[in-house]
C-alpha cells in the first residue's frame, strides 16, 4: 500500500481569519499552530508545509487565565554581556501586543526552518481592521473551554476463535451467567385439589330382605 506524499506545487493555500478578542492564549495558540501545520488536513505530510494562513484580529485582546499577567515573565537576550532582559506579561502586551500570542504559537511550532517557513503564514493584526480581504479569508470559530481530546476510544482487541484468550473469554462469560441462573427462584408448583371422596351407604340389616326360610 502506498503512502500519500504532498508535493509543494500542487498545495491550494487557504485563509482563514480568527477573532482573539477575549480568548486565553494558550488555548487560541493550539487551535491555530495545526493549521499552519496542516496538521487539519488529510493531506499532512511532515517534512512539506501544507499548512494554510491564519489571520487573527484583536490580538491586544487576549487573556491569560489566573494571575499570569503579573506572574509571568518572558526573557530575551541581545547576545551582548549583560543584554539579558526579562519583562513582565502585562508590560510585553503594553509594548507589543502582538508579541504575547505570536511567542505562544511559535513556541508549538517545530523548531527548525520548516517550522520559521509556517510561522510567516501567520498575520497578526491589533484591531479588527486587516489588509487581507482579496484573499477572501474563512471566519473560524474560536475554542472555548478546555479543548476535548482528538483521540480514538480504544476498544479490547477481538481474539481469533479457538485461541487461549478466545477461551478465557468465554470462561468468563459463563462465570459470570453461571450464579444469574443458579439464584433464580425455582417456579413452586401447586399442588392438585385433592378430589372428593364418595362415602359408602351405610347398610341396614333391617331394611335388608332375608332369605331364610
Amino acid at each position: 500500500m502506498n503512502c500519500f506524499q504532498a508535493k509543494t506545487g500542487e498545495l491550494a493555500r487557504q485563509w482563514f481569519v480568527i477573532d482573539a478578542s477575549n480568548q486565553v492564549v494558550g488555548r487560541l495558540a493550539a487551535q491555530i499552530a495545526p493549521i499552519l501545520m496542516g496538521k487539519h488536513r488529510p493531506t499532512y505530510t511532515p517534512h512539506i508545509d501544507t499548512g494554510d494562513y491564519v489571520i487573527v484580529t484583536n490580538v491586544e485582546k487576549v487573556v491569560f487565565s489566573g494571575n499570569k499577567w503579573t506572574e509571568k515573565t518572558y526573557q530575551r537576550y541581545s547576545g551582548y554581556p549583560g543584554g539579558q532582559r526579562e519583562e513582565a506579561a502585562w508590560k510585553l502586551l503594553k509594548r507589543r501586543p502582538e508579541r504575547i500570542l505570536e511567542l505562544a504559537i511559535q513556541r508549538m511550532m517545530p523548531k527548525n526552518k520548516l517550522g520559521r517557513h509556517m510561522m510567516a503564514k501567520l498575520k497578526l493584526v491589533v484591531g479588527s481592521d486587516h489588509t487581507h480581504q482579496a484573499q477572501q479569508p474563512i471566519p473560524l470559530e474560536p475554542l472555548t473551554g478546555r479543548p476535548a481530546s482528538t483521540g480514538a476510544l480504544f476498544a479490547p482487541p477481538v481474539a481469533e476463535p479457538g485461541s487461549r484468550k478466545a477461551k478465557k473469554a468465554e470462561s468468563k462469560t459463563e462465570a459470570s451467567v453461571a450464579p444469574s441462573v443458579a439464584h433464580e427462584p425455582e417456579p413452586q408448583l401447586e399442588a392438585p385439589a385433592a378430589e372428593p371422596q364418595l362415602e359408602a351407604p351405610a347398610s341396614d340389616e333391617s331394611a335388608a330382605p332375608s332369605h331364610e326360610g
